[in-house]
């Protein structure tokens, strides 16, 4: 039986319910990613670790066998240069006590997945998690698969029992809710101007256009 997913408010998501797994963004998987351009993957799963670490929502960075398919990418590292990534053996690591065990602790019930592959090492935690109470949300954009058939295939698979898809930029977005709470809005506004493509390009250019004075 499907999950019911929550509607209205409850259904969006909240900084401090929610808690970020990143899964896997290694250079092993990157070398069969298929289905996505991987720079921007890259870029995607970046900015999200940023806007995370801007509203103080725990993260969590996790490697599978990292001796072989190497350390997870610097971009990743970089926004959270403490943080040495959990490394596994288990391929689904939602059956690895050092990560749930964390998850747990925090007390949070909004958990928001991304990594590589999607078919596998982010749609096996993904539907387990559901099991154990959590509202999963997968960031599609920040995950890949080895074919655009493969990640397709995930997410619907996903869906079907109750996993919630969300792009990046809609995660941030759920997450600041109102511009007028500055203190994230300025945090969020740099990650999208570093991040947000053709939304910071044209972010840069509205904070252009009211620095500049208007002639009489």
């Amino acid at each position: 039986m499907n999950k019911t997913v929550k509607t209205g408010l409850q259904g969006l998501l909240r900084p401090n319910d929610s808690i970020l797994v990143l899964i896997d963004h290694q250079p092993y998987q990157f070398t069969n990613l298929n289905s996505h351009e991987p720079t921007m993957i890259i870029n995607n799963v970046v900015g999200l670790a940023k806007a995370a670490k801007a509203f103080n929502v725990p993260t969590i960075l996790t490697t599978v066998i990292e001796e072989r398919g190497g350390y997870i990418i610097k971009g990743l590292q970089d926004v959270f240069p403490e943080q040495k990534p959990i490394n596994r053996t288990f391929i689904n690591t939602w059956e690895d006590p050092k990560v749930t065990d964390i998850v747990k602790e925090s007390g949070r019930k909004q958990l928001i997945l991304a990594g590589l592959f999607t078919e596998i090492c982010v749609a096996m935690p993904a539907i387990q998690a559901l099991a154990d109470g959590y509202d999963v949300f997968v960031v599609t954009d920040a995950c890949g698969g080895v074919s655009s058939e493969a990640h397709d295939m995930a997410v619907r698979r996903m869906v079907q029992v109750g996993v919630v898809p969300i792009t990046w930029m809609a995660v941030l977005a759920e997450w600041q809710r109102d511009w007028a709470r500055t203190e994230t809005a300025i945090k969020l506004s740099t990650v999208i101007l570093e991040h947000g493509g053709a939304s910071g390009i044209a972010l840069a250019w509205e904070l252009q256009l009211l620095a500049t004075p208007v002639s009489e």
